[in-house]
């Protein structure tokens, strides 16, 4: 499994309900899911009396719901991480102004062996700099080669 920003926490959150899967590969992923709360920390009213609100996370909209709130602030991610049991490598910018790097150190040291870290320099969290996703995707599918 291979998930980039959220989707990173959604994969060390979930992997474990999947037997199949041997490996997993985050990238940019925040250490704990209730740190992206801060990016829209100004629509929490709404979405609390609404039910949702239609926010913008680097520069996409998305619509974020009530039930996302309560779901990550009821979630304990470094549990789900101690106990992945699978190779686990974690891709992270230490430029990254969105997810920073500290992020990938929790991940690391929640996380048990077999894993790894690898720095992706001179990139965003987005990887959108020309031949950053790229890099990020060769580095995964070497890793995943290996690992399988």
């Amino acid at each position: 499994m291979i998930g980039h920003s959220l989707g990173g926490a959604a994969v060390l959150a979930t992997a474990h309900l999947l037997p199949s899967v041997k490996t997993i590969a985050t990238v940019g992923a925040p250490a704990d899911p209730t740190h992206v709360q801060h990016l829209f920390s100004q629509h929490l009213d709404e979405i609390k009396t609404k039910g949702s609100a239609e926010i913008s996370l680097a520069g996409r909209p998305f619509k974020i719901g009530k039930r996302f709130l309560d779901d990550v602030e009821n979630h304990c991610q470094p549990c789900h991480i101690g106990n992945l049991k699978r190779d686990l490598l974690i891709l992270h910018s230490p430029t990254d102004d969105i997810v920073g790097i500290d992020n990938a150190a929790a991940i690391y040291s929640a996380a048990k062996h077999p894993k790894s870290f690898v720095s992706l320099t001179n990139t965003d969290h987005l990887l959108l700099k020309p031949g950053a996703a790229e890099q990020a995707a060769d580095l995964i599918a070497a890793w995943a080669k290996r690992s399988i």
